[in-house]
């Protein structure tokens, strides 16, 4: 009797969405645990940009995890980056020929996190040949997991997320944030805020980009937008809005790509509106055209 020819094992994109989830919970689990008790407080690129060795310490472990399924994966983790924009460009360079990347912020929202704030979250997306294909934020204040993978959709609690329905700027709740480098980007960024605040229903910044990006896809909020944004801020976050239906440019309307630094993310109807308001406040980043 012939015994039936085995058949290789194929990894599919399954499998990088299952570790993803298992990094991104475990990780989680660990941070929400240690909330209150970190030991050590540091200073990276200003007094606004925090690192302590619970961050330090997640992005180990879900370094660790990915190698183990992983081993011959590439991975871009924030904490491993150097420190400034500089760097932050400097790491992806030298990661882009990489086939298989894992782009990891351990925990988006670190001021957050260090003053108790319960907004804060973990952030994983998986690149291939530059594209994102997976992309999990999970959220351990709240037990959300929000789960994307290319041309498959995305999910928050397993049941599929679709972007908000407004039209207008004026019906619309929109967030930013305030970008850590106070002297060039900051001010632009104000100037984007006071620009848009009289335009818009409302505005929140809740001080983590990937968190604010699932909560776009989850029809939560209308848009998103912030300059000076680094590659694990939004990989993730970037891939949840477009697999919602919306959609994720640079803030003069180029497509979204892991360089992108000056981002907008929105229910696709109000981003064009909303840049328009951005160029006429010459606050995209870039200069004025």
């Amino acid at each position: 009797m012939n015994q039936p020819k085995e058949q290789p094992y194929v990894v599919t994109s399954k499998s990088f969405t299952a570790v993803a989830i298992n990094c991104a919970a475990k990780a989680g689990e660990w941070i929400k645990s240690k909330l209150g008790t970190y030991q050590q407080l540091d200073i990276k690129y200003s007094s606004h940009d925090l690192v302590t060795e619970v961050d330090k310490g997640a992005e180990k472990m879900i370094r660790n995890l990915i190698a183990t399924h992983f081993p011959n994966h590439s991975f871009l983790g924030e904490e491993g980056s150097g420190i400034g924009a500089a760097a932050s460009v400097k790491a992806l360079q030298e990661a882009s020929d990489a086939e298989y990347l894992w782009i990891v912020d351990p925990i988006d929202g670190t001021t957050n996190y260090v003053h108790g704030y319960p907004y804060y979250s973990v952030s994983i997306a998986l690149a291939h040949q530059g594209e994102v294909i997976v992309g999990v934020v999970y959220d351990p204040s709240r037990d959300e997991l929000f789960v994307a993978e290319k041309g498959k959709g995305a999910y928050v609690h397993g049941v599929p997320m679709k972007v908000s329905g407004e039209s207008t700027l004026q019906e619309s709740l929109i967030s930013s944030g305030f970008p850590t480098d106070r002297e060039n980007m900051l001010p632009l960024n104000l100037a984007g805020i006071g620009a848009l605040a009289p335009r818009v229903r409302n505005i929140r910044a809740s001080g983590s980009a990937a968190l604010q990006l699932a909560y776009v896809a989850a029809g939560r909020l209308s848009g998103f937008w912030e300059l000076n944004l680094n590659a694990w801020d939004v990989a993730a976050g970037a891939l949840l809005v477009a697999e919602s239906g919306g959609r994720v440019t640079d803030t003069v309307g180029k497509p979204y790509h892991l360089g992108v630094r000056h981002f907008v993310a929105t229910n696709g109807h109000i981003h064009d509106e909303l840049m328009s308001v951005l160029a006429e406040a010459n606050a995209t980043g870039y200069e004025s055209r």
